[in-house]
């Protein structure tokens, strides 16, 4: 199992140093959100300067671009990190690309498995000379001339990573990408009962079985009262969204959806936290010393999972 960091909420002035001190822990890979700052320009920094790990993006809100765009930024980054670089791509919920970057939401499943054939008939055009023709339902692409055209990659496409939480879109995941980045909001029982069957039908679809499916796991951490503390805010922030409901309907928790949606609309914030028990807590993440929670998620995920990802929250 690869071990990886993921910052979340890096400032890009220190993003660099962030990358250096992942390489000489000894993490196999680097990867940035998309949150406050653009994940491709910060790695654009990074990339040349760290020799050793993976880079990747985990995630960058797919629905926000076109395939075209990705496809160059994505082209560009696996140039100046000489083969190491991850496209891990998401869907974001449909308020925020509705209302936050202004894109149009329909049929996310869908249009994120036409975004992924997109951006591989475009890599395609590249590396071959062939003429570009992609015509989806979402997306066309059937206008690429010399001068717009980088030619072949000498590393390749780089490897495609989608993230989901329901089953249409992990479905998907296993049909068209190369990995699969699970979302935090993921319990064990979900990701053996749900998750993982998802996988193997979108696999089935391919052609391909499920062993050969890169999965990064769920990675929710505390290790000491203040990671707590923080826990118990993300899951119940995650909780709140009805996006994934699922998750907390399959232990019986639904209820709790429903009293945390409530206070997140009143802007309760602390009182959201309160309301994960300690049994809900128990479920996503996993709470004792660093060694402790290293067997705790070897025990959880090691059979299943190929990477994970310890997150690194900072607010400055």
């Amino acid at each position: 199992m690869k071990v990886d960091r993921l910052e979340i909420e890096y400032d890009p002035r220190t993003v660099l140093d962030a990358a250096r001190a992942a390489q000489d822990q000894g993490c196999d890979g680097f990867w940035l959100a998309e949150t406050r700052h653009d994940p491709f320009l910060a790695l654009g920094r990074v990339a040349g300067q760290v020799e050793r790990v993976d880079l990747g993006t985990a995630i960058a809100v797919a629905f926000a671009r076109n395939p075209m765009s990705t496809a160059v930024q994505a082209n560009d980054l696996q140039l100046l990190a000489g083969g190491r670089f991850h496209l891990g791509l998401g869907s974001q919920v449909e308020p925020h690309v509705t209302k936050r970057f202004g894109m149009p939401w329909s049929r996310p499943a869908a249009r994120m498995r036409e975004f992924v054939l997109a951006l591989r008939a475009i890599w395609h055009t590249w590396a071959t000379g062939e003429r570009l023709k992609f015509r989806g339902e979402f997306y066309t692409h059937t206008l690429m001339t010399p001068f717009f055209d980088p030619g072949p990659n000498p590393h390749g496409p780089p490897k495609v990573w989608l993230a989901g939480v329901g089953e249409l879109m992990t479905e998907v995941a296993g049909e068209v990408a190369d990995g699969f980045l699970c979302h935090s909001f993921t319990t064990e029982r979900y990701l053996r009962e749900v998750t993982l069957p998802a996988l193997a039908r979108g696999r089935a679809k391919a052609g391909k079985p499920l062993a050969g499916m890169e999965i990064s796991g769920p990675s929710l951490v505390a290790c000491d009262e203040e990671g707590v503390a923080e826990v118990r805010r993300q899951i119940a922030f995650y909780g709140s969204t009805p996006t994934y409901r699922k998750v907390l309907d399959l232990h019986g928790w639904g209820d709790l959806h429903e009293e945390l949606h409530q206070l997140s609309r009143r802007r309760r914030w602390d009182d959201m936290a309160a309301a994960v028990t300690d049994e809900v807590l128990a479920a996503f993440a996993v709470v004792g010393t660093p060694a402790a929670a290293k067997a705790e998620l070897t025990r959880r995920y090691g059979d299943v999972i190929t990477r994970i990802a310890a997150p690194v929250v900072r607010t400055g």
